[in-house]
């Protein structure tokens, strides 16, 4: 094992609650197009995907939109979401205490979303200054998860080794895209019931877990040497 020396943390249900909002805003605009989408279905099946994959999985299933209407109703779409964002977003319960209890540690934020989503999420749950400008966004590098490369465009800029690294992330996408990157993975699942951990990550089901696990993980490692 290799000595955690990283932190790399998804934004949306890792960080921050802003899963229910924007599984709500998907559900109103998808459905006026005619795309019928509920905000279970994003909670169940679509947890973590980049939108254009969810739109193109629907329009296999109930017909093709065009493209237009399509583009208008993905920008209202993001433009309630921040508004959303900027109101009502909370950070995840135990998210604070872990950050504090993981200062030693450089970390930053690895998320599909579009940076100024990134931001906006940060910013109104009060963990801006955590991060700082830390930020490596799915629409800036221009890769997304389930992919590995946005987390390995992450940890070179970091400056550390994939191995190195430690990835936090809620859904099984970005835990398969960081398992693929070679690094070690906590998977934050919060609804067991329903999701399974994928082989070789770590779960928890609460960011009050996650200091410990980071702390056993670096005893294991030294242990090894």
């Amino acid at each position: 094992m290799t000595i955690p020396r990283c932190l790399l943390f998804d934004c949306d249900g890792t960080l921050v609650d802003s899963e229910p909002l924007l599984a709500a805003e998907m559900s109103a605009s998808l459905s006026a197009l005619g795309l019928p989408f509920t905000p279970s279905d994003y909670m169940a099946e679509f947890r973590g995907a980049r939108f254009i994959n969810i739109v193109t999985e629907l329009q296999r299933r109930h017909g093709t939109v065009d493209p237009d209407a399509l583009r208008r109703g993905e920008a209202t779409m993001r433009s309630r979401l921040s508004e959303r964002l900027a109101s009502e977003v909370t950070p995840l319960p135990g998210v604070r205490e872990a950050l504090d209890a993981l200062a030693g540690y450089p970390r930053a934020v690895v998320s599909n979303g579009p940076e100024v989503k990134i931001r906006t999420g940060l910013s109104t749950s009060g963990l801006s200054d955590y991060f700082g400008d830390r930020l490596f966004s799915g629409y800036t590098a221009q890769c997304w998860k389930p992919d590995p490369c946005l987390y390995l465009h992450a940890a070179t800029l970091m400056g550390y080794e994939a191995r190195e690294c430690v990835a936090i992330d809620d859904s099984t996408v970005g835990v398969k895209a960081a398992l693929a990157a070679g690094m070690q993975v906590i998977h934050l699942n919060r609804f067991p019931d329903v999701e399974t951990t994928p082989e070789g990550a770590i779960q928890i089901s609460n960011m009050h877990q996650l200091p410990t696990v980071i702390a056993h993980l670096a005893h294991e490692a030294v242990a090894s040497l």
